[in-house]
């Protein structure tokens, strides 16, 4: 399957640069001229990764950030790569406050960016939804009391099933999302949107 990237950059010619550049390098590669547009594109088609320039009008890529962090929980797990004319720490570290997983300074080592980009699809939630894993309803519910803090005990009575149909949907859902625990299983499916808690 190839990946899709969403390139949110202002600038028309380095949009372009950029486009061509991942074309080249085997991705699907779409675009959006500021921050809200951005927005709506990761809406619209959940992308694999972001690549986000940090200066823009409308929304900068620090206020489009902040806006996933405060209510998208379905974009959470989506590799997001700050574009910045500005190599200071200040900003690097605001940047990774706000959810940055990596910085690309300008002018663009395009070789460099391929590499961050294919390092950051290489592992990580976001490797779930492409994936295509599915929950049965059963498996979402049991999952999610399991993130609320419920044992299998207090499951089984919420779902009126015993508990060890709890502990079968778990370990099913623990199975499909390739994981060791009912944690990381309930963290998974949290931030590939498989369930709400």
């Amino acid at each position: 399957m190839i990946d899709t990237l969403l390139v949110i950059e202002d600038d028309p010619e380095t949009r372009e640069l950029i486009v061509e550049e991942l074309s080249e390098a085997g991705f699907t590669v779409k675009t959006a001229g500021d921050g809200a547009a951005g927005l709506q594109a990761m809406l619209d088609f959940q992308p694999d990764l972001v690549i986000c320039d940090i200066s823009m009008p409308i929304r900068s890529g620090f206020d489009l950030l902040e806006d996933l962090g405060s209510g998208y929980p379905q974009l959470d797990s989506i590799p997001f790569i700050f574009l910045t004319a500005f190599a200071d720490r200040d900003t690097e570290l605001h940047g990774r406050r706000l959810g940055a997983d990596d910085f690309v300074t300008k002018p663009i080592d395009f070789d460099l960016l391929v590499e961050i980009v294919r390092a950051r699809l290489s592992r990580g939630p976001a490797r779930i939804r492409r994936l295509d894993v599915q929950l049965t309803g059963r498996e979402a519910e049991a999952l999610t009391w399991a993130a609320r803090g419920k044992s299998s005990a207090d499951a089984a009575i919420l779902m009126n099933v015993t508990e060890r149909t709890v502990n079968f949907h778990v370990e099913n859902a623990m199975r499909k999302l390739g994981v060791g625990s009912r944690i990381q299983a309930a963290l998974l499916a949290a931030r590939a949107g498989l369930i709400r808690p």
